[in-house]
């Protein structure tokens, strides 16, 4: 059971920026054990098998883990956050916990809303597209997001990659990735989601993605 939304901020979460990390922090372990808790007795019911949490800061991670053993109750088995060549902001403290408390990433958005595939450039909105239907996803499309998306364009493009299964790929070659949560609404982009589970990303490939992303470590 994924705890889609527990009752906290997080900066992993743009909604949520605003977020103040000042709380009572008592009153949170005990939530965190309540809700563990409960889910402990749905797994006893057979209910459930394994409990995950998503959009959660590391200390947050480590407290519904420490929390788990202290008690024997159910072990957090999952973190599902934003992750894609434009958010990589699981990198900097949670991609150390997600390997050293082997609790991997389930990776949502790997395309950014399906901003890299540059479908939005220059102001186009395809219509039934996420973000012509969706009008809180337009704070997603920056000039330094296009700039971005186009950097990685030319990237896949001198390769000769599709710039949607490259930007896949690296999401799925992360060793702290457990699952990439893709999206298609035809089968055509389905099959393209599916092909770049083969697609083995060059060290020159690696090399110009990082690139980039120190042009644009956080576009949006």
């Amino acid at each position: 059971y994924q705890l889609h939304w527990p009752n906290r901020g997080s900066y992993h979460f743009q909604q949520y920026w605003h977020y103040n990390p000042r709380f009572d922090v008592k009153a949170e372990e005990a939530n965190f054990i309540e809700v563990l808790e409960t889910m402990d007795g749905l797994i006893r019911a057979g209910k459930i098998r394994y409990v995950g949490l998503s959009n959660e800061t590391a200390w947050g991670v480590m407290k519904w883990l420490e929390l788990s053993e202290r008690y024997s109750l159910p072990r957090v088995a999952s973190i599902q956050n934003e992750y894609s060549l434009l958010s990589r902001t699981f990198q900097p403290d949670l991609q150390e916990i997600a390997l050293a408390e082997t609790c991997g990433l389930l990776a949502w958005s790997p395309l950014a809303r399906g901003i890299l595939s540059g479908k939005y450039l220059s102001g186009a909105r395809p219509e039934g597209c996420r973000l012509t239907v969706t009008p809180g996803a337009e704070r997603r499309d920056t000039p330094q997001c296009e700039a971005a998306v186009r950097a990685y364009m030319a990237v896949a493009e001198k390769h000769g990659l599709d710039v949607t299964q490259m930007a896949l790929a690296f999401v799925n070659r992360q060793p702290f990735v457990t699952a990439n949560i893709i999206g298609a609404t035809n089968m055509e982009q389905l099959k393209s989601n599916i092909a770049s589970v083969n697609l083995e990303l060059s060290d020159d490939v690696l090399r110009e993605i990082e690139s980039v992303y120190r042009d644009f470590p956080m576009p949006y």
